[in-house]
């Protein structure tokens, strides 16, 4: 079985004007397709064929290239649509704010780790906020496609929020101005959907 590219929550002009339309339909359209597409080849006819991405990506052979970088960007992007909506921002509820609260401070010192995680890697990759067992969160940035669902990455926990760094994502819009794209990211944030990712693998 194949994977396929999945549809986006909402359309490509739903995110303006902190994420514009042009943007979000080459980063899906092209990109992620890219991605998805390669992983397709990449697996066809060995024994990950079949397998869903999170096996794939907890169990990987990180000098199989194909695999990592496309199975990375195929995971990594379906997670970062759907943590993003057009009724999103504020601030997260419930347990997950206290877990942010009891690791960071507060929301204030969390964003500001978070957003530092994204304006500081070097060249391609992502920020995450991960969740490990028992509910305890974590910052940290990975280079590439790789993701902390990867073994031995040095980035730990089940990725509940992830940020698009690479300058595919915000070029267009926002030139070489990364921490202003960083900064409107916090005004798509779907915590409803972040809440439920670390309720499942907390």
């Amino acid at each position: 079985m194949s994977f396929e590219l999945p549809q986006l929550p909402y359309a490509f002009d739903a995110l303006e004007p902190h994420i514009d339309e042009r943007t979000m339909k080459i980063h899906h359209g092209k990109h992620h397709q890219g991605y998805t597409d390669k992983l397709n080849s990449a697996i066809a006819g060995t024994e990950l064929e079949g397998n869903n991405i999170e096996n794939i990506l907890l169990n990987l052979d990180k000098s199989n290239k194909a695999v990592r970088n496309n199975g990375g960007g195929f995971y990594n992007h379906g997670l970062f649509w759907k943590v993003m909506s057009p009724n999103g921002g504020g601030k997260p509820s419930g347990e997950l704010a206290k877990a942010i609260d009891a690791e960071f401070g507060n929301f204030d010192s969390f964003k500001e780790a978070f957003s530092n995680a994204a304006k500081t890697q070097f060249g391609s990759g992502w920020a995450w906020l991960c969740v490990h067992k028992g509910g305890k969160v974590e910052v940290c940035s990975t280079a590439n496609q790789d993701n902390p669902l990867m073994p031995g990455i040095g980035c730990g926990g089940a990725p509940i929020l992830g940020l698009d760094v690479w300058e595919h994502a915000y070029y267009l819009h926002y030139q070489n101005k990364r921490p202003d794209y960083v900064s409107a990211f916090f005004n798509v944030i779907n915590w409803e959907e972040v809440s439920a990712r670390y309720q499942k693998n907390k």
